[in-house]
């Protein structure tokens, strides 16, 4: 038996947004294991900015990378089930996006350090995603109850 309180909660926006960007990280972590969407998938190293490996090729990958990019995924997926969740999501997945992005501008391309590997493209696509998902859960999580529906 579903109540009005669960059911606006199933419609709630913050779950709709981390359920989407759950799904696009889902679907990049696959691609960055695909031959031909990712160019040079030849020298697809696990951890090494020497990865030469690049999503659209573009952004610069590793298996790491991509696995990460699957365990983001999963996430946004599981913690779409409630709007905390969801908006926990949104707002710490973009608070590591921007750290990210700090990391990528601070580290040298062809440093050890540079381990994720992370190239330029990379390093401003991380700016946007951490702006872009605090900004989803900042203005959609102030929502009436957004952050305390239980489902």
């Amino acid at each position: 038996m579903t109540t009005p309180a669960s059911h606006r909660a199933a419609r709630a926006p913050v779950r709709q947004a981390a359920l989407l960007l759950g799904l696009v990280f889902l679907v990049v972590g696959v691609l960055g294991f695909i031959p031909g969407i990712t160019t040079d998938y030849g020298s697809l190293e696990f951890a090494s900015h020497e990865s030469g490996a690049e999503l659209f090729g573009v952004f610069q990958v590793s298996i790491l990378h991509n696995l990460v990019h699957l365990a983001y995924g999963l996430a946004g997926l599981m913690l779409a089930g409630t709007a905390a969740g969801a908006y926990s999501y949104l707002l710490v997945g973009g608070a590591v996006y921007l750290v990210l992005w700090v990391y990528g501008l601070s580290v040298g391309h062809d440093s050890d350090a540079n381990f994720v590997p992370l190239n330029t493209a990379d390093d401003w696509l991380h700016f946007v995603l951490g702006i872009a998902m605090i900004g989803l859960a900042l203005a959609l999580g102030r929502r009436r109850g957004a952050r305390t529906d239980a489902r």
